[in-house]
């Protein structure tokens, strides 16, 4: 019981002290190196374990890889042009009209999440709206709800496949749900979190959309593309890469196969192309990411060892008493709230291991474990720490010179999240037990 005890506060005080080092970054540290600190702090303080070391590792190796893979993929295609010319394309479509450009901003940026990660979007698609609505004179208030939209779509769309959101990977490696099962039970939810969310970001930023722009003050989409043999041999590849995809579940390999694999062909294929520098593309890979994934898991793992693990159990098992219905919004918001505090990769770990221990029964289980994602993916949007996506989102802005402040983004995050998460919830929830 003393032991007990000791773990339960120096859990706390090891996972609040890693908190404060990622918020504050004091000395400019990164947020790797702030996970990697409190990672070593719970093993010096026996809060974990070297057998809890391994089984972390053994959850996330798949997610992590699958990550690294699909980012060196995103940043080759950024190189030759490829998110640039559909946004170029993008604008165009939009003939001059705000409204039009602000729906077509949230429909790309949630084809980039689904394909390439949350991650992905807000590193890719963050700088070239930006450079878009600066080439067409926008000033900051005309920018925000361009700027806004891009980073929430980027976490609210990356529920529909496996390899959106590396939060999906691990709950969907850990529960042995391939890649094809877990599409067609989460493209549902998807739809309804798009919708929902393209609604509430146009009725919260309307009157500061611009009526119209000038569309000749935009480059050629041709233009855009700096590599045009690797441009087009990019569809065939992300079209037989997404095909490995679905296979993967019948072929019971893991989906970091395929995404390393199809990695390895582009960077063969870069290699001949005057537009990428291969050790350019290894060098800007956000590996802190991978790091910081990897020590916040290890942190977060100590608070399951003090025994939260159990607590989040006996209540998932109590709410799901009540219900399908029930049990979906309170595991959604469950995943959200705590995301929105510890970061939804470790949220999603730890609620997994919550789930496997609460005994469900099988009708209960589909809900729990796909409104625990649905809430990691969408929860972070209500604070700045909730999700990497939204730190490097931040990040990139900062350096572009527009600071959005904790509290405006609280409030946005709060008014657009609680409704879109509950509309996305309610559709996992017709298509679980009415479809």
């Amino acid at each position: 019981m003393h032991f007990q005890g000791y773990l339960i506060v120096a859990s706390v005080i090891i996972f609040l002290f890693t908190l404060f080092l990622i918020v504050k970054k004091p000395y400019n540290i990164g947020i790797g190196y702030s996970a990697v600190i409190g990672a070593v702090l719970a093993f010096i303080f026996n809060v974990i374990a070297l057998k809890d070391i391994v089984r972390v590792f053994d959850i996330v190796w798949d997610a992590t890889f699958t990550f690294v893979a699909i980012i060196i993929i995103s940043i080759i295609l950024d190189e030759i042009g490829f998110f640039e010319w559909a946004a170029l394309h993008m604008a165009r479509f939009a003939g001059g009209s705000g409204k039009k450009m602000f729906v077509y901003v949230i429909i790309l940026g949630a084809l980039v999440a689904a394909f390439f990660a949350n991650d992905g979007a807000a590193i890719i698609i963050t700088p070239i709206v930006y450079e878009k609505m600066k080439a067409l004179k926008f000033n900051r208030r005309n920018m925000l709800p361009f700027i806004m939209a891009g980073g929430f779509i980027a976490d609210t769309a990356s529920i529909p496949f496996k390899i959106s959101n590396l939060v999906n990977i691990v709950s969907a490696d850990y529960f042995n749900i391939g890649f094809f099962t877990y599409f067609m039970d989460m493209y549902v939810p998807d739809l309804f979190s798009i919708a929902a969310s393209m609604l509430f970001l146009y009725l919260f930023f309307r009157k500061d959309i611009p009526k119209s722009y000038d569309v000749k003050s935009l480059k050629n989409p041709k233009d855009a593309i700096k590599d045009i043999r690797l441009f087009k041999l990019s569809f065939l590849i992300l079209a037989l890469l997404l095909g490995g995809y679905f296979l993967s579940e019948f072929l019971r390999l893991p989906v970091s196969v395929f995404a390393a694999g199809f990695a390895v062909i582009f960077i063969f294929l870069s290699l001949r192309s005057p537009a990428v520098n291969v050790k350019a593309v290894f060098k800007n890979a956000p590996w802190n990411i991978v790091v910081f994934s990897l020590g916040m898991y290890l942190v977060v793992f100590g608070l399951k060892n003090a025994g939260l693990t159990y607590l989040l159990g006996k209540s998932i098992a109590y709410f799901a008493g009540f219900g399908g219905f029930i049990l979906t919004i309170y595991m959604g918001y469950l995943a959200a709230f705590i995301s929105s505090i510890m970061n939804n990769m470790p949220t999603v770990m730890i609620n997994s291991l919550a789930i496997h221990s609460a005994g469900l029964k099988p009708t209960m289980f589909k809900p729990a474990v796909y409104a625990n994602v649905i809430g990691s993916d969408l929860g972070p949007k209500l604070t700045p720490i909730g999700s990497l996506a939204t730190l490097l989102w931040l990040n990139i802005l900062e350096k572009k010179g527009i600071k959005i402040s904790w509290g405006y983004y609280l409030k946005v995050g709060f008014i657009i999240t609680i409704p879109v998460l509950f509309i996305t919830l309610l559709g996992l929830y017709l298509r679980l037990f009415l479809f």
